[in-house]
């Protein structure tokens, strides 16, 4: 088990040939302690011995401060400015032995050291430099994935070494409720991944019973103009990635991910009616409900695609089915950009025993979208339902938001 690396620093022995000339040196400084912390320091870092020179610049920091160098469990309290810089000090020593531990390939350790410091973007810049290799793959899992430092190449990591099953797993159980920045990174890479492996894999099926498909073909074309091709009830990959693929893929919005998506319900549509599972509302009748939204979000036929899930969000009994089918209604409004509408149909059609919690939050996300130089007032429709649920604290946050004031 890693220790903490602000903790208090262990004895340790130094006493082998290659150090002995060290012990030399900081004697001739006896009588000037800041020149023999001074040269530890410059000592542990020659060396590249980071953990070692973390407690040696925790050493030298106390001492810049007037403290004892050995910490010890009876300290008397610290002025607060005292504090301060010694909390500075320790993680800049983190920092730096944080830094040279992932620079010689020890991530996960060097991660352990970088984690005070919040530096997400530095560990990231350093870890991107280090091939992901047998021998540090678990690390580099862990700190690229689970600790959110570049989920994106983690979670493409896994796919290449443990599969796409494997993968499917890991995002269901370790990403769903990981914020919309990491799901986006890690199912960007699952779609492509998946598209490109049904279409390499299509394209070889038509290359073996006809002339082989043109370099232009998307996977749409290739099965549109191919009737056969899944014609005798056959499938080219596992089918339960296929569908869990189109559903997980529902947070991207760039347009070449939104495409590949709706490709991958038009190969699913012309798969045999076993093979195409019943999703829950208001995706019960799985690929072509998943077509229409993926067809809403690039701009084909909004107004008739969003009709069908309005009649979803107001039919489906949410005592029974819960509320994604309103949810997925309100999203399909905000990311077309009918901002205004989207929080007027969130109000109107939230439960009533829905704690205003639960929605205030993403309201306001909403709200903030819509523009300045819009007429639309979507603040005053929340101020009215956060007055209506006394809800005090949203409705403060509306304001804030908001910049206005209470009428």
């Amino acid at each position: 088990m890693h220790k903490n690396p602000i903790a208090p620093i262990v004895n340790r022995s130094f006493m082998t040939t290659a150090n002995l000339n060290i012990f030399d040196r900081l004697s001739n400084h006896r009588g000037s302690p800041t020149e023999m912390l001074d040269e530890m320091v410059s000592h542990f870092r020659e060396a590249r011995s980071p953990m070692e020179l973390f407690e040696a610049l925790k050493m030298r920091i106390r001492d810049q401060l007037g403290l004892p160098l050995v910490s010890s469990e009876n300290e008397p309290s610290r002025p607060e400015d005292v504090e301060r810089q010694l909390e500075v000090g320790l993680l800049d020593a983190c920092r730096e032995a944080g830094t040279m531990l992932i620079e010689d390939g020890r991530v996960g350790e060097g991660w352990m050291y970088l984690r005070p410091t919040g530096d997400i973007q530095l560990a990231k810049d350093l870890i991107s430099k280090i091939e992901i290799t047998e021998d540090n793959y678990e690390d580099m899992i862990q700190v690229l994935l689970h600790e959110g430092i570049d989920v994106a190449r983690g979670y493409q990591a896994v796919l290449d070494q443990q599969g796409t099953c494997n993968s499917i797993t890991l995002y269901e159980q370790a990403l769903q409720n990981r914020s919309k920045t990491d799901q986006r990174a890690a199912a960007r890479c699952l779609l492509n991944h998946l598209h490109s492996e049904l279409c390499e894999l299509v394209r070889g099926d038509i290359a073996r019973r006809e002339a082989p498909a043109g370099d232009d073909e998307t996977l749409a074309e290739m099965i549109e103009k191919r009737r056969w091709i899944l014609s005798d009830g056959g499938y080219h990959l596992d089918t339960t990635h296929l569908s869990s693929t189109v559903r997980i893929a529902t947070v991207l919005q760039d347009e070449d991910s939104l495409r590949k998506a709706w490709e991958l319900t038009q190969y699913g549509r012309r798969l045999h009616h076993q093979f195409q599972y019943p999703g829950d509302e208001p995706f019960v009748d799985f690929y072509p409900a998943y077509t229409t939204f993926y067809a809403i979000l690039l701009g084909e036929n909004v107004d008739a695609g969003l009709k069908v899930f309005e009649r979803k969000a107001r039919s489906v009994d949410t005592t029974e089915h819960g509320t994604a089918a309103g949810e997925t209604y309100v999203d399909l409004l905000d990311r077309t950009g009918r901002h205004q509408e989207a929080i007027d149909i969130a109000i109107e059609l939230a439960p009533k025993d829905l704690p205003p919690q639960r929605i205030v939050p993403s309201l306001i996300e909403i709200a903030s979208r819509i523009p300045e130089t819009s007429s639309q007032n979507g603040w005053q429709s929340i101020l009215e339902y956060c007055r209506k649920h006394n809800d005090i604290l949203g409705y403060a946050a509306v304001l804030h938001a908001s910049g206005t004031e209470a009428s």
